[in-house]
């Protein structure tokens, strides 16, 4: 069975990153949206293994010191991370892994390993992004401004990913990405064993046979 891919999704809030890849699951069988682990506290509905991995602080930092995990970071005394067990399992069974995690993970994931597949999610223009921000309803103006500024900031690193995805028709939006991740199927630098094999197999054409 061939190997999955691992696939990171970032972008500005407001992108719909997570909508992306809720769609992209729901359509295709040949994805697995990573789990992340969390010390938060489990919210009203929310269920171990499937949201998230929910852990106590001893539990993560001992998952920390043992190398469990293939990026973590801290937000708001909490920690987060990515568990190499699950997105490993996955991966062995032909899933392509899709990561969602904001650019410093993704940076650190792809100096571990440099085969995994960055794609930078953004709205079509900047007017789109802050009335998408607006159009929520869930936030203050003061919270929308400082969404807006860190995008100035995450705009800087947009040129270290591997594929800009414009979100502006969902269904369009979905297909693009499907159709990003499975030509890297196909890419050479995936494919070495398989040149290889066919280099020594058409060597025999050398011997005049």
């Amino acid at each position: 069975m061939e190997k999955g891919i691992i696939t990171i999704l970032s972008g500005f809030s407001g992108a719909g990153k997570g909508t992306i890849v809720k769609k992209l699951v729901e359509k295709y069988d040949n994805y697995a949206l990573s789990i992340s682990a969390t010390t938060r506290k489990p919210r009203a509905g929310e269920e171990n293994g499937r949201e998230y991995f929910f852990k106590t602080v001893e539990e993560f930092e001992q998952m920390i010191e043992n190398n469990e995990l293939i990026e973590y970071a801290s937000y708001v005394n909490n920690y987060y991370g990515t568990p190499r067990d699950y997105v490993e399992s996955q991966l062995l069974q032909g899933k392509d892994v899709i990561l969602e995690i904001e650019l410093q993970g993704a940076m650190k994931v792809k100096e571990q390993n440099p085969e995994v597949v960055l794609i930078f999610v953004t709205p079509p223009s900047a007017d789109e992004l802050k009335n998408r921000l607006i159009g929520r309803g869930t936030e203050d103006m003061d919270t929308i401004n400082a969404r807006l500024k860190r995008a100035v900031y995450e705009s800087e690193f947009m040129d270290r990913y591997d594929y800009l995805l414009i979100n502006d028709d969902l269904e369009t939006c979905v297909e693009k990405l499907h159709s990003i991740i499975q030509s890297e199927h196909y890419s050479v630098k995936r494919n070495i064993e398989r040149i290889n094999s066919i280099r020594e197999d058409i060597k025999i054409f050398s011997e005049g046979e």
